[in-house]
């Protein structure tokens, strides 16, 4: 009986890794999604119960909603919120099938005229969302919202008709950017790190790096960071770094960064890690959860793009 008790109990871990830290932090404020999320990641856990902890997002209508992206709260679907969940099934090998076929169809549904998503869609109307994505009764099409899902789809060779114009209105958006922001720029590379012309990908992609450093979007020395204004629209301290663009060393963003100033930003995201083992939200705190249920997102991308560039996490 002794050595059956003590096969129950949880594997011996290092007590100091970033990971280790992290798994703490994770299942002390994290939804149970982020806790399947980080289990299949770093413990080797199955992919199935994470797609079913993201089924109790899923809308009839084929979107996500229920603040799947903590920012957006109320239940109605959101391209913003299905994006999330691509992203999730993406993560664990399962952007394929019937389910992303009724998200592709929920995405015709909710398209602006152009054949592009909007960043909230009014139905969002009544319930809370973050001041900084308000709902308007017409919003247009989005780069930060369409981009990231053209990417997704293209990456695991998704082909639904949506597709077509949304690519279009991507590359026309992303080859017509002359001023931007920080967040637009990662959702356009996002796009391009894997939408099929690989050639027009990569001439557009080092014009926005040289984009990025004209205009000072990126911080590339951590250790002077008032020598790097905030873009608009950011909160106090919002900077934003190498790692940001470039979230593995296979993105197009990683020739626009030297190996050193790659380095330095990588030393500071490890660095980042607070007490509790989770990494912060720079972005605009506007309630308690939110805040919260983005931390555990945020802990898990971080480990994920240390993990990509070879860092030890544990």
């Amino acid at each position: 009986m002794a050595e059956t008790g003590a096969s129950t109990l949880p594997p011996t871990r290092p007590p100091h890794s970033p990971v280790t830290r992290a798994e703490r932090f994770v299942w002390l404020t994290a939804r149970v999604l982020e806790q399947r999320l980080f289990a299949h990641r770093f413990r080797g856990a199955a992919a199935d119960p994470v797609e079913t902890a993201l089924d109790a997002y899923r809308n009839d209508d084929g979107g996500y909603g229920h603040a799947l992206d903590p920012d957006l709260r109320g239940p109605v679907s959101q391209p913003l919120h299905t994006a999330h969940a691509l992203r999730v099934l993406d993560a664990v090998g399962r952007c394929a099938g019937q389910r992303v076929e009724r998200m592709c169809r929920y995405l015709t549904s909710v398209s602006t005229a152009d054949g592009a998503l909007p960043l909230v869609h009014p139905s969002g109307r009544g319930y809370p969302t973050a001041p900084f994505v308000p709902v308007v009764a017409d919003p247009p099409g989005d780069l930060l919202a369409t981009g990231p899902v053209v990417g997704l789809l293209h990456r695991n060779e998704v082909w639904h008709a949506w597709l077509f114009r949304a690519t279009d209105f991507c590359w026309q958006a992303v080859e017509s950017l002359e001023k931007s922001h920080p967040h637009e720029i990662e959702a356009a590379v996002t796009f391009l790190d894997s939408v099929p012309d690989r050639p027009r990908a990569e001439a557009a992609a080092d014009r926005l790096g040289r984009l990025v450093r004209a205009q000072g979007l990126v911080a590339l020395d951590p250790d002077r960071l008032e020598a790097y204004p905030v873009s608009s629209g950011c909160a106090a301290g919002e900077h934003h770094f190498p790692y940001d663009f470039a979230r593995t060393p296979r993105s197009l963003a990683r020739a626009w960064f030297t190996d050193d100033e790659m380095s330095r930003s990588l030393d500071h995201l490890t660095a980042r890690q607070q007490e509790d083992g989770g990494w912060p939200v720079r972005w605009r705190h506007w309630a308690p959860a939110p805040a919260l249920e983005a931390r555990s997102v945020v802990t898990i991308e971080a480990l994920r793009t240390l993990s990509a560039y070879g860092r030890a996490i544990g």
